[in-house]
């Protein structure tokens, strides 16, 4: 199941720029630390991709499953481990109680992304429709990271895989699309295994999705966001009546400037358990 109907604002200014979906019906495997290797059969379209900011107090992860936030950190060096378990963890925990009202929030997979020439495969920002996890992978998650009698009990309610997308610096090239989650239909997604993700070569088998194109779809992004700004943006959620499945991919945008730095972004899943 999934929604049945659009909540999508009325944003009316789009710049237009090509996306990378799958082909209709196709099983993907990506190897993100080796690209070259990956079978993702490619159905590129250009789609307009709307800009959210005159619309992001109309947004919701309810509605749309996904929010722009002012959200500022008191992380200095996001290539820094125990600053990102120490603080952005927590500050994250925070975030999802609050958007979320969930009593419990773990995170994991925290990967630090650039285009910057020589940046190795498994950092490089992913081009291509895409939902990350499905549910078996969000369950194994929570059983790695809160044990099995925890996790059985958690996941016994409403739990919901949420992304957040920050900037470590301005995003003048290569930002990312999300596409509104009430205009993505089941017959959209197509399974895709991932081999190797989150920087690990040797990591075992995660499962999510590859989005093929949809005219219905709306994709939206936020120019020139700033390191004070975060997207979230829900992946996943148990309770199959609620909008998610928030597919997004980075692109090229036409408007970025020759000379545009480096794009430089942080993104973590959290898995939020709500109250029972």
């Amino acid at each position: 199941m999934g929604p049945t109907d659009s909540s999508t604002p009325g944003a009316t200014s789009a710049i237009e720029a090509p996306i990378k979906f799958v082909q209709y019906g196709e099983k993907a495997v990506f190897y993100p630390t080796n690209r070259a290797k990956s079978y993702w059969p490619v159905d590129e379209h250009r789609v307009p991709i709307y800009d959210m900011r005159p619309v992001a107090g109309e947004l919701s992860l309810e509605k749309n499953g996904f929010v722009l936030l002012r959200e500022p950190t008191r992380v200095t060096r996001f290539s820094d481990a125990q600053q990102i378990k120490d603080i952005y963890y927590p500050e994250i925990y925070a975030l999802l109680k609050r958007l979320t009202g969930a009593d419990k929030v773990i995170a994991f997979g925290e990967m630090v992304r650039g285009d910057r020439a020589g940046t190795s495969d498994g950092a490089l920002p992913s081009y291509g429709a895409h939902v990350d996890y499905q549910d078996m992978t969000v369950r194994q998650f929570a059983t790695q990271i809160l044990g099995e009698q925890e996790a059985e009990e958690r996941l016994k309610g409403r739990y919901m895989l949420i992304n957040v997308w920050r900037p470590i610096k301005p995003v003048r090239r290569t930002p990312l699309a999300v596409c509104d989650a009430s205009t993505v239909k089941r017959s959209d997604l197509h399974d895709s295994e991932v081999r190797g993700g989150l920087g690990d070569p040797n990591r075992p088998s995660m499962w999510g999705f590859n989005v093929s194109y949809n005219p219905a779809q709306r994709w939206f992004h936020a120019p020139n966001m700033e390191p004070d700004e975060a997207l979230a943006f829900k992946l996943f959620d148990s309770d199959p009546t609620r909008v998610q499945w928030t597919g997004h991919t980075a692109f090229d945008d036409p408007t970025s400037a020759p000379d545009a730095p480096p794009r430089e972004s942080i993104e973590i899943r959290t898995i939020s358990f709500l109250p029972r």
